[in-house]
């Protein structure tokens, strides 16, 4: 049994965890930097103890601030991958990798053997006999994958593993961890920014906001309809928060209407969802519409190969400012700059309405 249960708090860094994986899940945890992902794989490692809480690994408590237990991290059958891959230098790949079965009891031979399925298990195998200073950054990781999992790990902990590779490392590494993970039902959590990792590695994901989960589910259910700000940035989509007035309207803090599609009771809080694709870019305001029609005045504009898009300032509550992709014809015969005040005008067909997620305290 490899499932993991987190309920802990750290009082100076302003967090608290909340959350479970089964047994052979992998759970990605997505936030902006500095929200604390970082400190949760901490925790559940054992190098840092939480001020209030409870972690429970394979069904064994690990950590409990009630009772005074806290396994130490070399005995809670933890591996860790982080940025670095931080290989002992003195050491080639082989030795590298044979080190923790070296030091779980394994004979040198038996080690070397171990070592040897691992590189070749990562396609590495070939960088046997090199020094970390010999790799670049893309082998480096794969050895490190492979120390990793010589080890034998109860919970694989990957801290955005990804982020210091260049474009052609990374995917190479996306898809050897897809195929070690998924394939052999491996549990583990990896802390990442990328959407890809989300999707191409992981069965659930957590975003993390404010020091707390604000939203939990499956990969493919959270960010076809995310009801968090940092999630629907990360999922290409605009979100606008407010409470229901009318069936199939929202009212905005700040008293702006948006009409879509969707069942949410009367007085609920919800958020309304739409693709910046939908979005039509006017200079003035069309009157007379049944569309909706919001004032956004221009923070960016960027260009994606034949689409502009077209970026708002934060909305009013601090969220992300809304984008709309328009032609770079269209761009050009709007005259558009930063600074300017445009109309973003959407269909209420296209635009879904959701509860909005429970505020966790």
């Amino acid at each position: 049994m490899s499932s993991v249960r987190v309920r802990a708090r750290l009082e100076r860094r302003g967090v608290e965890f909340d959350l479970a994986l089964d047994d052979g899940e992998v759970l990605a945890v997505l936030g902006p930097n500095g929200v604390g992902k970082s400190t949760l794989l901490q925790m559940i490692a054992g190098l840092l103890r939480p001020d209030q809480g409870r972690i429970e690994l394979g069904g064994t408590v690990v950590t409990d601030t009630s009772s005074g237990v806290f396994v130490p991290a070399h005995a809670r059958g933890v591996a860790m991958l982080s940025q670095q891959a931080l290989l002992f230098p003195h050491m080639n790949a082989a030795a590298n990798v044979a080190y923790a079965p070296r030091c779980k009891g394994q004979t040198r031979s038996a080690a070397r053997a171990t070592a040897q399925r691992w590189l070749e298990a990562v396609g590495a195998e070939h960088l046997a006999d090199r020094r970390p200073a010999q790799l670049s950054g893309g082998q480096a990781q794969r050895v490190a994958v492979a120390r990793a999992l010589a080890a034998e790990p109860q919970v694989l902990l990957l801290d955005e593993p990804m982020s210091a590779l260049d474009v052609t490392a990374a995917p190479a590494l996306r898809r050897l961890l897809r195929e070690i993970l998924r394939g052999k039902r491996r549990t583990a959590i990896i802390v990442t920014h990328d959407l890809l990792d989300a999707l191409a590695i992981a069965d659930k994901v957590v975003v993390f906001e404010r020091g707390r989960v604000v939203e939990s589910g499956p990969v493919r259910t959270v960010l076809a309809s995310p009801r968090s700000d940092f999630a629907a940035r990360i999922a290409g989509v605009n979100l606008i928060p407010g409470a229901v007035i009318d069936p199939g309207t929202i009212r905005t803090a700040w008293g702006t209407d948006i009409s879509g599609i969707g069942d949410v009771d009367l007085g609920d809080a919800a958020v309304a969802l739409f693709r910046p694709s939908a979005v039509a870019v006017h200079l003035d305001s069309p009157h007379a519409s049944p569309r909706n029609v919001i004032a956004v005045t221009i923070a960016e504009i960027d260009i994606h190969g034949t689409v502009v898009r077209i970026r708002g300032a934060d909305q009013p509550d601090g969220s992300t400012g809304l984008a709309a992709d328009i032609t770079a014809a269209s761009a050009a015969d709007l005259d558009l700059a930063p600074g300017r005040t445009v109309y973003f005008v959407v269909k209420a067909q296209e635009v879904e309405l959701h509860p909005a997620l429970p505020v966790r305290t």
